[in-house]
């Protein structure tokens, strides 16, 4: 059985709004601010086990212009 649940992640890349869904099992404020980051071409998706993804402090992305990470449960 498929657990995940739709989720929308919006934040601002150079003042810029900005929107995508994702579908993942859970959502924290932390893989949130990971997939802004892949989302806005900053952060590389990892591919395999043996490249797993990297979580990067918000504090890092903020001064590669992204902010304003927010998420909710799709159709809410």
């Amino acid at each position: 059985m498929n657990t995940a649940k739709l989720f929308v992640i919006d934040y601002t890349l150079h003042g810029q709004p900005k929107s995508f869904i994702i579908r993942l099992p859970r959502l924290d404020t932390a893989t949130a601010w990971y997939w802004a980051g892949c989302d806005a071409g900053v952060i590389r998706i990892g591919r395999t086990d043996r490249d797993p993804a990297k979580l990067i402090n918000p504090a890092e992305l903020e001064k590669k212009a992204i902010a304003n990470v927010t998420w909710r449960a799709a159709g809410k």
